[in-house]
């Protein structure tokens, strides 16, 4: 097969699966895959063939088509054409949870000597590397990648981008608490999504309306929270995008759970953990796990976190295999809740000590206070170093630098 018969075809596989008609779309693809003999045609039809894994959940699939993408590259020797594929390596690590691999990946990727087109990409690195650092619970750092991303949207007019950074900022919000800014991000992403969006995949407006539901639930506006969950599961159903639905049904049923209706919840957990199991995101079903423990709390079945399938051994070696800090904490903190409850003092006291060294170890403390940062809602404003205060410290005290880090522009950053 051709150059031109190539392109005819991956063509036709686009249009197929534009139309949501998946399978028919994979199987040109793949046969495209097998018979051309075009290096770039191949090149993109992998890249095809990874969008398509990624959206469906299927995360190893998308990992050994990118390996494939990368050593095609490699063979024709092309910055740009490298870079991509790199940054496809740095997505699927992300997706399967191996985010020190997605930094490695991304770093490689922004060291690329690539023309304009690979510089362009370069926005979507930082995007994922933040996403990885987020997920490593490196916050200044994740904050210092959104930034450079955002940065590189603006510059380059890029919308779609601006509406993907913008989702998560919105979860790096609600991570830290400050669920005003959590629910600004996504709000903003999803006026993107109405201003710019005609010709764009409906994933986006999914995305913004995922994440608007997440603030909302935290805000405890649970009637705004289902709406736009309910919107963006509609979307990921006629998609078949099961990671999407994954984080839909754990966003159910912690509605549900605020509103202490336990037996709507955990069925939606159920499924929710079915699939995140299924497609491998570890860190959702450590949410999943949480969620559960928080409804034992409510019906006053402390046990039944420790002796259930899902039990906090399990759960614990999968974050520390993570290195999710954060993580880590929520299940201290859920774990000293149970024992505060079962009047079990020492078991309490060595909680309280591990959530103390998760803090320390997190450095989720205000520079100005000393107080936590990630305790309780509270607004919080990152400085041009991208180190993170309480608002009311910085406007109550005022400086004229950083106190951590004595850089002495404090105009207030955007994120």
């Amino acid at each position: 097969m051709g150059q031109d018969q190539t392109k005819q075809q991956i063509e036709k596989g686009l249009k197929l699966y534009q139309s949501n008609d998946t399978e028919k779309a994979l199987y040109v693809w793949m046969k495209v895959l097998r018979k051309t003999s075009d290096p770039g045609g191949k090149f993109r039809v992998l890249g095809c063939l990874i969008t398509a894994h990624s959206e469906m959940g299927k995360y190893k699939e998308m990992l050994q088509y990118s390996l494939a993408q990368i050593n095609t590259a490699r063979e024709m020797e092309d910055p740009d054409y490298l870079t991509e594929g790199y940054l496809n390596l740095a997505r699927s690590n992300e997706k399967l949870c191996e985010f020190q691999k997605t930094v490695s990946y991304c770093e490689t990727c922004l060291n690329m000597q690539g023309t304009t087109v690979s510089l362009q990409l370069n926005g979507q690195v930082c995007l994922s590397m933040g996403n990885a650092y987020l997920g490593l619970s490196i916050f200044q750092k994740a904050l210092v990648s959104y930034e450079k991303a955002l940065r590189y949207a603006h510059n380059n007019d890029d919308k779609m981008l601006e509406c993907r950074v913008c989702c998560s900022l919105g979860n790096f919000y609600i991570q830290l608490k400050d669920y005003e800014k959590a629910l600004f991000f996504p709000c903003k992403a999803a006026e993107l999504v109405n201003d710019y969006g005609k010709g764009w995949s409906l994933k986006y407006r999914a995305m913004s309306q995922y994440h608007m539901s997440v603030a909302y639930r935290k805000l405890l506006r649970l009637a705004d929270a289902m709406e736009c969950c309910e919107e963006s599961m509609k979307i990921a159903l006629q998609h078949g995008d099961r990671p999407l639905q994954a984080l839909c049904l754990l966003n159910f049923a912690d509605i549900h759970r605020c509103q202490k209706d336990v037996d709507k919840a955990f069925p939606r957990y159920e499924s929710s953990m079915c699939i995140m199991s299924e497609i491998g995101n570890r860190l959702g079903q450590a949410s999943i796990y949480v969620g559960v423990g928080k409804c034992w709390i409510l019906q006053k079945e402390y046990d039944k976190m420790f002796s259930n399938s899902i039990s906090i051994s399990i759960v614990f070696d999968s974050l520390c295999a993570l290195l999710c800090q954060l993580c880590i904490l929520k299940v201290h903190s859920l774990c000293e809740g149970i024992y505060r409850c079962k009047e079990q003092q020492d078991e309490l006291r060595e909680q309280v000590v591990k959530f103390l060294q998760c803090v320390e170890e997190l450095e989720l403390y205000c520079g100005m206070c000393g107080e936590s940062i990630g305790e309780r809602n509270q607004q919080l404003q990152a400085l041009p170093c991208s180190h993170i205060f309480h608002l009311k410290c910085l406007q109550t005290n005022g400086t004229k630098g950083c106190p951590k880090c004595h850089r002495s522009s404090v105009k207030l950053g955007f994120v």
